[in-house]
C-alpha cells in the first residue's frame, strides 16, 4: 500500500506518483495507492494494510504523515515493513536516516533496502511518535504554520514561525523524573528525541544519536533570567553544544513530566492534547524500516 499526503511540503507527492508506482511495479510489487484527505487517515490506512494482505507500506509525505503511518502499524501489532519517501517541508527524521528526497531514488532505496529496526516512542497511553515529543519554544512552529506558507517558503516557514516564538517566550514549571533522578525548574523547551534535528533549529551531533539503542536523548532548556543567559541558550543551540549549564541533557528509556498547569506538546511536529502529567516510554525496535 502506498499512502500519499498530497498536501505535504511543496506538493511534490502529486507529481511523483508515476515515478513511485512505476518503480514499485518494476520491482515486482502490485501497489495500491491511497490518498489521505484529513487528519488520522494515515493511521487508519496503515493499520488496514498491516492487518491485510500487504507486504509493505510506503509512506509519501512529511514527518507528520510518517507519524500517522507508523502509529497505525505499531497499534496493529504487525511487523510489516515501512518505506518512507520524504516529501515534507523540513524532513527532520529523513535527514537523520539519510534518506533521499528524490521520489524515484527514495523508492529504489526502499525496494533494494534492508529491513532496519528503529525505536519509537509511546506518549501516554495511546499516542506514538517516531523522533520527537516536545513542549515550549519552537514546539508550535510546525503545526501553527499554515500549509500554504510552508508550500511557498519551505523550511524558511518554520524558521520564521520560530522567530515569532522568541517574542513570546514563556517558561513552564516542570518536574522531570528519569533514571532515578529528578529535574525541577522553569524550562522554555523540553524535547524527548530520537533524531539529530528538530525543526531544523535544535540539532544534536550524530555521535550522540542511535536510533535503535532503546534510549531517547532528552533536552531541557532552562528559563533565561537575563539577556546574557538567553544569549548562552542561543549560542548553545546554534553550535549544537548542550554543555552549558542552561541545558540539561541525558539519555533515558522512560521519562515522566509533571506540572501544576497544562502545557502543550507536539509529536513529530503534530499537535498533541495538552496535559499536566505524561510518561514517555521508548519502544525498542518498534518500527521496521526499509532503507
Amino acid at each position: 500500500m502506498v499512502i500519499i499526503n498530497p498536501r505535504a511540503g511543496k506538493l511534490k507527492s502529486k507529481t511523483a506518483l508515476f515515478d513511485i508506482t512505476e518503480t514499485l511495479f518494476l520491482a515486482g510489487y502490485d501497489p495500491t495507492v491511497q490518498i489521505t484527505s484529513g487528519k488520522g487517515d494515515g493511521t487508519t490506512l496503515a493499520k488496514k494494510a498491516a492487518l491485510g494482505k500487504y507486504d509493505l507500506v510506503v509512506c509519501c509525505g512529511g514527518d507528520g504523515t510518517l507519524n500517522e503511518v507508523a502509529s497505525g502499524v505499531i497499534s496493529s501489532g504487525s511487523e510489516i515493513p515501512i518505506g518512507y519517501i520524504p516529501a515534507g517541508t523540513t524532513n527532520d527524521f529523513a535527514k537523520t536516516l539519510g534518506l533521499s528526497i528524490i521520489p524515484r531514488q527514495a523508492t529504489l532505496d526502499i525496494v533494494n533496502g534492508v529491513p532496519t529496526k528503529i525505536d519509537a516512542g509511546k506518549f501516554g497511553e495511546d499516542r506514538f511518535f517516531n523522533y520527537i515529543a516536545s513542549f515550549g519554544i519552537f514546539t508550535a512552529a510546525s503545526y501553527n504554520t499554515l500549509q500554504s506558507t510552508k508550500n511557498i517558503f519551505g523550511h524558511l516557514a518554520y524558521i520564521l514561525e520560530g522567530i515569532k516564538d522568541l517574542g513570546a517566550v514563556r517558561p513552564y514549571n516542570v518536574t522531570v523524573t528519569s533514571n532515578g533522578k529528578t529535574y525541577s525548574g522553569d524550562y522554555i523547551f523540553g524535547g524527548v528525541t530520537n533524531s539529530t534535528s528538530v525543526g531544523g533549529i535544535v540539532k544534536l551531533e550524530k555521535r550522540l544519536v542511535d536510533l535503535s539503542d532503546g534510549l531517547f536523548e532528552v533536552v531541557l532548556v532552562k528559563n533565561p533570567r537575563d539577556v546574557a543567559e538567553f544569549g548562552r541558550v542561543l549560542v548553545g543551540i546554534a553550535n549544537s553544544d548542550l554543555s552549558d549549564s542552561m541545558f540539561e541533557f541525558f539519555k533515558s528509556s522512560e521519562i515522566t513530566f509533571r506540572s501544576e498547569e497544562e502545557f502543550p506538546w507536539a509529536l513529530d511536529g503534530e499537535e498533541a492534547d495538552p496535559g499536566n502529567s505524561v510518561t514517555i516510554k521508548n519502544i525498542k525496535g518498534a518500527i521496521t524500516l526499509l532503507r
